[in-house]
């Protein structure tokens, strides 16, 4: 992990575009929890299964003071089709140069079937009320990850 995203370290800020044509920066969510997470791409399976955990689980992280903002290099073109098509409650923004990937360390280099290309690595972050940032989890698997994060927040109430 970059040295900048240390456990009780200051998150960095960020100001993206996000469904709905509004822009949302890391300041907007001061007094809240953030679950900030980054996934590789709109509407494929781990991805998909990702987002309708956590618009599922909407109500339970706002009952903890909790949002939730999913981040990919998509578009916001993407990302509106993408919540049409699955129903999704939760807010997604377009990191289309990835300046908050990189500033988070997401953006890395991945291998698959031998062949080695850039890519987002599945990771959420928790941001307390305060902007520190208080967890931090990598290279996601999708099965139990949302209640995992909920039952973390859950254990700081």
């Amino acid at each position: 992990m970059p040295e900048i995203l240390k456990i009780g370290s200051s998150a960095p800020s960020f100001c993206v575009p996000v469904t709905g044509n509004k822009q949302l920066s890391l300041s907007d969510y001061a007094g809240r929890y953030l679950v900030l997470y980054f996934y590789p791409k709109d509407d494929t399976s781990g991805c998909t299964k990702q987002a309708i955990g956590f618009s599922e689980h909407k109500s339970a992280f706002e009952a903890l003071n909790t949002d939730i903002l999913g981040i990919s290099k998509d578009s916001l073109a993407s990302h509106d089709k993408f919540t049409a098509k699955h129903d999704l409650s939760i807010t997604l923004g377009a990191d289309e140069d990835l300046a908050i990937c990189e500033a988070y360390g997401v953006w890395v280099e991945k291998k698959m079937y031998g062949r080695t290309y850039m890519g987002i690595e599945r990771s959420t972050f928790l941001i307390g009320p305060d902007g520190t940032l208080l967890q931090a989890w990598r290279k996601v698997r999708v099965p139990g990850h949302v209640e995992a994060v909920l039952e973390f927040i859950r254990a700081q109430a």
